[in-house]
């Protein structure tokens, strides 16, 4: 297959409507999402912006169907994913979701190409046809030189592109991205939203990034700024 596939992925929009999570610390109740309401558009990027502890990682584990929320709904295509059972959902995440996150969790003793197959042996894709294709994305993110090296043989930017086209694997329709560069130097950063602008632009994949960065989020079409829960500032 070549990169002709690009070109037929589909687009979803992601809506949550007055969304709550709280946590329970022995007597203590914390706050993490205040009743926040939020619409991304399909094949837009948007940057959720704000300080430790603002709820921005919540928000996303909460919007990729990774962690229920105390009250409201997300909607993804019009599906409330949190009235699905845990199988539908995890069906939804391994068919229409991209995950990257800042410590990359890549599997230590397989190589770069047997890390980012893994998303579509999971979903029991044909082996010949799924090595191709990790194969193919592995070049899309410079790596093509890199395949049979392990983590550990490989620099904090290239552990990430790996991570990135593991997330790509099954042609995902939303990419969320947790502090993707939080790990990086400036320049291996700046080189990583490169990529990830990139793939955005030919795929049309709704890309939705949490940082703390006011210059990376710049680069995104959106912002959206939160403190304690609360969206306070919409670019």
């Amino acid at each position: 297959m070549g990169f002709g596939f690009w070109i037929c992925i589909i687009i979803m929009s992601i809506i949550l409507k007055d969304i709550h999570k709280n946590y329970r610390t022995g007597p203590k109740e914390v706050r993490a999402i205040d009743g926040l309401t939020l619409e991304i558009e399909k094949g837009r990027s948007v940057a959720i912006v704000g300080p430790s502890g603002a709820g921005k990682s919540t928000l996303l584990h909460v919007m990729g169907g990774l962690d229920r929320p105390s009250g409201g709904k997300v909607f993804i295509n019009g599906t409330d994913i949190y009235r699905q059972t845990d199988s539908e959902r995890a069906r939804l995440r391994n068919r229409s979701a991209g995950f990257v996150f800042q410590f990359y969790h890549l599997l230590g003793e397989f190589t770069a190409l047997e890390n980012v197959m893994m998303p579509a042996l999971i979903r029991r894709s044909l082996f010949n046809d799924t090595r191709k294709r990790a194969a193919e994305l592995l070049k899309l993110v410079g790596l093509a030189a890199r395949t049979d090296h392990r983590p550990g043989e490989l620099s904090g930017g290239e552990s990430q592109r790996v991570a990135i086209a593991r997330a790509l694997m099954n042609e995902p329709e939303f990419l969320l991205c947790d502090e993707p560069t939080g790990n990086l130097d400036s320049r291996t950063s700046d080189s990583v939203y490169g990529l990830l602008l990139d793939v955005r632009s030919r795929t049309g994949t709704t890309l939705v990034v949490v940082t703390h960065d006011e210059d990376a989020a710049s680069r995104l079409d959106r912002k959206v700024h939160i403190r304690d829960g609360k969206i306070i500032d919409l670019t």
